[in-house]
C-alpha cells in the first residue's frame, strides 16, 4: 500500500471526527437551549416570591402579603392568584378567574381586529387614448375602491410616441378626478415617473366608516331577503295544500 494514502487516511479520518464531534457539540447545544419565552403571566404556584402586593377580585388593594396568605385567600374565593405587574417590587397579584379573564381579553381582541382598519393601495392603470367603454369601466373601478375607504393610485402608461404628448395623460388624469370627486380628492397631483403619469386618490371616508356602513348593508340585504323567503315558503305551503283541499 502507498505510504502516502495511508497518511491521507488518517487525515480524513481526522476530519470526520471533528465534524461529528463538532455536530454532537452542537446537538447538545440546541438541546439544553430554553424554551420559548412565555407572554402568559405567572399564575398560583408558578409565582416564586416571598411576598406580593395583592389586589382583591373587586380591585381593593388588601396591600402587601407573604405569598402562602394570598394563595389561601385565592383558595378561599375559589379563584387565582395572576401576576398583573411583575416588574413591580414587590409583584403586584389579583385575584381573578383567569380562565374567564383569558377568554374576555380574546373576545377583546378579536373585536379589535375586526374593526381596525388597514389602509390599501389599490392600482388602476390607463392609457391615454383609452376607448370610452374601456374608461367607464375603470372609473368604476375607482368608484367602488373610494367607496371602501381606500386609496388609488392612477397610472397612465405611455408608449412610443405618445411619450412626447404628456399633457394626454394630465387631461385624462383631471378628467377621471373631476369625475370622482363627490367620492375621493387627489391627494397626490399627477406627476411623471418615466414613461408613466402618476396621480393618488384619497377616499372622503375613513376606512372604518366604509366597513359600517359595508356591515349595515348587509344587515339590510339580510333582513329584507327574510320576509320575501317567508312568503316564499307560505306560497309553497298553499300550493302543497291545495290539491289535498280538492280531493
Amino acid at each position: 500500500m502507498c505510504p502516502a494514502w495511508g497518511v491521507f487516511c488518517v487525515l480524513q479520518c481526522g476530519v470526520e471526527q471533528r465534524r461529528s464531534c463538532a455536530a454532537v457539540r452542537q446537538a447538545a447545544a440546541w438541546c439544553n437551549r430554553g424554551g420559548p419565552i412565555s407572554a402568559e403571566p405567572r399564575i398560583n404556584d408558578r409565582i416564586r416570591v416571598p411576598e406580593v402586593r395583592l389586589v382583591g377580585p373587586s380591585g381593593e388593594q388588601v396591600g402587601i402579603v407573604p405569598l402562602a396568605k394570598a394563595l389561601e385567600l385565592a383558595q378561599e374565593y375559589d379563584l387565582d392568584l395572576v401576576e398583573v405587574a411583575a416588574t413591580a417590587r414587590p409583584p403586584v397579584c389579583k385575584l381573578m378567574d383567569y380562565g374567564k379573564f383569558k377568554y374576555e381579553s380574546a373576545m377583546k381582541a378579536r373585536e379589535a381586529r375586526k374593526n381596525q382598519a388597514h389602509t390599501v393601495i389599490k392600482e388602476m392603470k390607463l392609457r391615454p387614448k383609452i376607448d370610452p367603454h374601456d374608461y367607464d369601466t375603470k372609473k368604476g373601478h375607482v368608484v367602488r375602491f373610494l367607496k371602501q375607504g381606500d386609496k388609488v393610485k392612477i397610472t397612465i402608461m405611455f408608449r412610443g410616441r405618445e411619450q412626447s404628448r404628456p399633457e394626454l395623460g394630465y387631461r385624462l388624469l383631471q378628467r377621471l378626478a373631476e369625475d370622482v370627486q363627490e367620492l375621493g380628492f387627489v391627494e397626490s397631483n399627477p406627476k411623471q415617473d418615466g414613461r408613466n403619469m402618476i396621480m393618488v386618490l384619497g377616499p372622503h371616508k375613513k376606512k372604518t366608516e366604509a366597513m359600517a356602513e359595508a356591515r349595515e348593508a348587509q344587515a339590510a340585504r339580510k333582513a329584507g331577503r327574510q320576509p320575501q323567503e317567508e312568503q316564499k315558503q307560505e306560497q309553497e305551503q298553499e300550493r302543497n295544500d291545495a290539491p289535498a283541499e280538492a280531493s
